[in-house]
């Protein structure tokens, strides 16, 4: 196993795309309980760029080798994990070190891709979709007939939200640039551009209850808006900070801001709820759950492919060794769909 040899791109510390590093090693054994994973997609998500700025909130110390989550080939097992699994296509949901052309992880961590889904779909589905189906059945728990707001409706998290929204019967308003509104529309959305419209104005016309739900990745002003436009019994979700990637100061402090309006909002006597969303929320306290939580969904999500109800949105298959150029593509907001880096 060896032989073939590790390939990884290592983010070395605040630097531009350009300052990438590309490293050579040994492929890791399987210790106890792990597998290796021969990589055959990863993806540049949003989690990336505010890394390499040094804006995720709980990101590791620099260097390190990025990477929210691989799709690939179990290569080799450890001690007390089903030989089996070797050859066996998975996707494991990691935070770091998927840009690598091996990757070691717990057994239990990875969950087995349906035949028939390729590694580049599949890719663009497991933090995306396991993001937006959590949110949308977890959190807000839409239902048929209700009405949602997705802000970023043409962006990673938003595009899969608003296609699950649609098939658990939900009436969606998504906000996004106007180029992007006629695909939008021709999957049952109401678009709001939300570079020259009134959003607050425009939603509450096209929703004068309220709705029933928002998911907002922007957070910063615009999420007072967000909990505004909620209709009695509505729930907000946050999951992101998007309007302070660039920013300067602490990386922790736009997380605790949304926490403590969450906080302030539920503590009041209404009939709406908010919540900040986090992936790995209850890991540390219930791994097993998560561990089964986590597979439950990411199974649905893959389902859901199947069916036909998601799409997987590719922008571009570019090989590790030009993730610089990636991570490049991914910033400049001029794709659709998810930037997807194969071996």
């Amino acid at each position: 196993m060896n032989a073939e040899g590790l390939i990884e791109v290592v983010l070395p510390g605040k630097v531009e795309p350009e300052g990438l590093e590309i490293r050579h090693g040994a492929v890791p054994a399987a210790g106890p309980g792990q597998v290796v994973i021969r990589m055959e997609a990863t993806g540049v998500s949003f989690a990336e760029q505010q890394m390499r700025r040094g804006r995720y909130y709980d990101q590791p110390a620099f260097p390190f080798v990025p990477g929210y989550d691989v799709v690939g080939t179990v290569l080799a097992t450890g001690e007390g994990v089903d030989p089996d699994l070797v050859g066996t296509r998975v996707a494991a949901l990691l935070k770091v070190g998927g840009w690598a052309s091996h990757v070691r992880v717990d057994a239990a961590d990875v969950v087995e891709v349906p035949d028939g889904v390729g590694a580049a779909q599949a890719e663009t589905l497991v933090v995306n979709g396991i993001t937006a189906w959590q949110m949308l059945h977890r959190k807000a728990r839409v239902r048929a007939g209700q009405t949602v707001l997705v802000h970023g409706a043409n962006g990673g998290v938003g595009s899969v939200l608003v296609q699950l929204a649609r098939a658990a019967g939900a009436k969606v308003i998504g906000t996004a640039s106007a180029r992007h509104h006629d695909a939008l529309r021709e999957r049952g959305v109401t678009p709001v551009d939300y570079r020259d419209e009134d959003i607050a104005a425009r939603v509450r016309e096209l929703a004068p209850g309220g709705v029933d739900a928002v998911f907002d990745h922007v957070g910063g002003r615009g999420l007072v808006d967000s909990w505004r436009l909620l209709a009695p019994g509505g729930t907000l979700v946050s999951y992101g900070s998007a309007s302070t990637r660039d920013n300067e100061g602490s990386k922790q402090w736009p997380v605790l801001e949304l926490l403590g309006r969450v906080w302030l909002w539920n503590a009041l006597p209404n009939r709406r709820r908010a919540y900040f969303f986090n992936v790995w929320a209850g890991r540390a306290l219930a791994r097993n759950r998560f561990r089964a939580r986590l597979r439950a969904d990411l199974t649905q999500v893959f389902t859901a492919l199947q069916r036909g109800d998601v799409t997987a949105r590719i922008a571009a298959q570019l090989p590790l060794g030009r993730a610089a150029e990636a991570l490049r593509l991914a910033e400049s907001g001029t794709v659709v769909g998810k930037v997807v880096l194969t071996p």
